[in-house]
């Protein structure tokens, strides 16, 4: 049987040279949680990449965002399931409130450590901490 693949939208916001990092509670899928992940979700049917992370950083952050451009995507396979996982650079454009994670923080380059994050998350992560750590973003 082949593995259902989704195709799924994450945020990164950039502070002051800072990534946040939103903690997933607990999860019936022991690998994501209480890890970090770029917050956002699956994308529904008939929407584009935007518009499914807007709704997502809605949904699960009451948060209005921006989505200023197209970072990395990433395929990766989980045990049940493979996913695309696309990044955006983004902006808040509102505060927020965490209404599915049990803790977000502003993470310096230093404390982006890709083995505390979601596993599909894992290399982008690296890829930030190179491009912060060289002036690139």
């Amino acid at each position: 049987s082949s593995m259902k693949g989704l195709d799924v939208v994450g945020a990164i916001f950039i502070r002051e040279g800072k990534v946040f990092a939103a903690k997933r509670g607990d999860s019936r899928y022991s690998y994501v949680a209480h890890k970090y992940e770029f917050v956002g979700g699956k994308v529904e049917r008939g929407e584009d990449l935007p518009e499914a992370l807007k709704r997502e950083l809605r949904e699960e952050m009451a948060l209005t965002a921006t989505v200023l451009s197209p970072y990395m995507a990433v395929r990766h396979t989980y045990p049940d399931f493979v996913v695309t996982l696309h990044v955006f650079l983004c902006a808040m454009a509102s505060d927020y409130r965490l209404l599915e994670h049990e803790g977000a923080e502003w993470l310096a380059p230093c404390d982006l450590h890709p083995d505390e994050w979601a596993p599909a998350d894992a290399p982008i992560v690296g890829q930030l901490k190179f491009d912060l750590t060289r002036g690139n973003l």
